[in-house]
């Protein structure tokens, strides 16, 4: 670690220790106990300051893909240089850039660009303010089928390096995160330490990710303090202006040529059905056409559905407001993290099995410092309804093959091997028949829209 780096994380631990003190003693005696935590790699630059750091691409409309990275040479200019043949840059894109104060922490030059249009499932060799190393990434298909891997809470400990590997050792083309990304927990250097740690990844295909409890960094609302979210909305620019929402909190996009609509919630912005939040989720649902887009995922990080101590009820006010727009926009899959394990439950709606009702997975198994969390309730009153749990480091693959039937699989970490632990075979809930979708979710729209 830099001598820079390392006086940030001490002074950076001394406010932070001090602002959480209070907070942290009076959920001590509540707090889920986790086994001993993992062991953290913090991964250094050791590149000259111009060159490009903690690179990632995410995916922006149909055609076109935003390259992020972060320099701590102020002036390097937002420039992306790309084309089809290594070293042969034919097309260029100037974005925009940010940065942002924490405390004592002052960011580097966060760079955004957007480039495009780019051809579906091609290769494109890129390189980042004109300096540095070039890097590789590959467009997702316009077409089914189309693989989506997910991995929920991450962090950068040896487990999650672990989780990723056997990621990048199958072909994907899309990473779907449910929230908690680096768990800094306020230490920005650890931001940039994971930027660093998961670039090998992250710049050759798009990760999609929304935010969990570790990406607030935000303990009191005072005049001059660092905002909720800060350092995630400024670092992970998601889609959210394309779908219409207001805030990078939520927003939805489409894979595989619009046959597939992924929508990312926030689990820790309001959600009630007065908010913004649950107006947006109305019109973004209701204007889906199933016919043309067989399949609906959702993405959140508190889990609605939980037969694990650790987090139990958290999701609940979430689900009580939400989970009627979900079920009648027949939504086929709903994704979780923040609780450290994995579990699928049956197709459910309100608490009881339902045909026409999503099926929800648990999978804040990605890696954290935390550890696993391992009390799963026996007796628990949705035990019926959990098909399958597990605590253990893994991460997800949903195989979505044509417009009727696409495979999910859970694969363990074992040591150097990834096992599959889990495999079930969906069928999409608009080729159901007895599932045809209620036309209220478009009146709910309507109303929602009446009130704008």
């Amino acid at each position: 670690m830099t001598r820079r780096a390392d006086d940030l994380l001490v002074a950076g631990t001394l406010v932070i220790s001090i602002v959480f003190f209070r907070c942290a003693a009076a959920v001590a005696a509540t707090e889920y106990v986790r086994p001993p935590p993992g062991r953290v790699i913090f991964t250094e630059h050791t590149k000259p300051t111009s060159h490009p750091q903690q690179v990632h691409v995410s995916l922006v409309g149909a055609n076109h893909m935003r390259v992020s990275w972060i320099t701590e040479d102020k002036h390097v200019k937002s420039v992306v240089e790309y084309g089809k043949v290594s070293g042969n840059y034919t097309a260029s894109a100037t974005g925009e850039h940010t940065s942002y104060r924490y405390f004592l922490y002052s960011s580097g030059k966060i760079h955004h660009v957007k480039i495009g249009p780019l051809d579906p499932g091609t290769v494109y060799y890129y390189r980042c303010g004109m300096a540095g190393d070039e890097f590789g990434l590959r467009t997702p298909p316009a077409a089914l089928p189309v693989e989506l891997a997910v991995a929920g809470d991450l962090g950068q400990t040896e487990w999650t390096a672990s989780t990723l590997s056997h990621v990048g050792r199958s072909d994907y083309d899309v990473l779907l995160v449910p929230g908690d990304l680096s768990y800094a927990d306020a230490q920005q250097p650890l931001w940039d330490s994971f930027g660093r740690f998961v670039q090998k990844y992250a710049s050759r295909r798009p990760w999609m990710v929304t935010e969990g409890n570790h990406e607030v960094e935000a303990a009191m609302a005072l005049p001059g303090w660092p905002r909720p979210f800060t350092a995630y909305a400024a670092r992970w620019r998601m889609p959210y202006e394309e779908s219409g929402s207001g805030t990078s909190l939520y927003y939805s996009f489409d894979a595989a040529g619009g046959a597939v609509h992924v929508v990312m919630l926030g689990s820790y912005a309001d959600f009630n059905s007065s908010s913004e939040q649950y107006r947006w989720l109305a019109r973004d649902l209701a204007a889906v056409d199933r016919g043309a887009t067989p399949w609906v995922v959702v993405l959140l990080h508190a889990p609605w559905y939980n037969t694990n101590a650790a987090h139990e009820g958290e999701g609940e006010a979430m689900r009580k407001a939400m989970e009627r727009l979900l079920y009648e926009a027949r939504v086929d899959i709903v994704f979780a993290g923040h609780v450290h394990a994995y579990e699928r439950f049956t197709r459910v709606y309100n608490n009881e099995a339902n045909p026409c009702g999503p099926v929800h997975i648990t999978i804040g198994d990605g890696g954290n410092r935390e550890g696993l969390a391992f009390d799963f309730r026996k007796n628990h009153k949705l035990a019926p309804l959990s098909l399958m749990r597990e605590a253990s480091f893994g991460h997800g693959r949903l195989s979505v093959v044509n417009a009727t039937a696409a495979r999910w699989t859970w694969h363990r970490n074992d040591d150097a091997d990834s096992t599959v632990r889990d495999e079930i075979w969906l069928e999409s809930l608009a080729a159901n028949g007895a599932c045809q979708q209620s036309s209220s979710a478009a009146a709910a729209a309507d109303s929602q829209n009446d009130e704008l």
